[in-house]
């Protein structure tokens, strides 16, 4: 027996879909990390990028459990000395609901070049159209 090792130019990717209203925020995360990296696949290979593609729509849509949107805090750093910035969850899904999807699943995702390559595979809309049609996607229930 040998050790299959999937290469890159081997590998299909498919496109997915999925509709992110009424879901939890961490719940959702999980399983898009999964598919982003490829775990779905018999062909997965942990140094090699084989995922697929996701779109995720109806970001504003998306849920917290208990006290979270009130209690949860994003931080982002503009750079400068004393830049610290700090949103609640709520504040952020009324400005921003893209980012919550994006910040949740990148923690999911491992660090370095190989996870910088999976989340460009992760593409986040608000409402129900996206500009993805010709790819023709499968719709993925979470």
């Amino acid at each position: 027996m040998k050790t299959f090792m999937a290469k890159k130019g081997e590998i299909e990717r498919k496109w997915y879909v999925v509709d992110a209203s009424d879901k939890i925020v961490g719940r959702l995360a999980t399983k898009i990390a999964t598919i982003l990296r490829g775990k779905h696949k018999p062909v997965y290979t942990p140094h090699v990028d084989t995922g697929d593609f996701v779109v995720v729509v109806n970001a504003e849509k998306i849920k917290f459990t208990g006290n979270k949107l009130d209690q949860k805090m994003y931080y982002r750093h503009t750079g400068y000395i004393g830049g610290l910035k700090e949103r609640t969850a709520k504040e952020m899904l009324e400005k921003n609901p893209e980012e919550i999807i994006r910040h949740a699943v990148k923690g999911m995702l491992p660090k370095g070049r190989l996870g910088r390559k999976l989340l460009k595979k992760l593409k986040i809309y608000r409402g129900s159209n996206h500009p993805h049609e010709a790819q023709q996607p499968e719709k993925l229930e979470i």
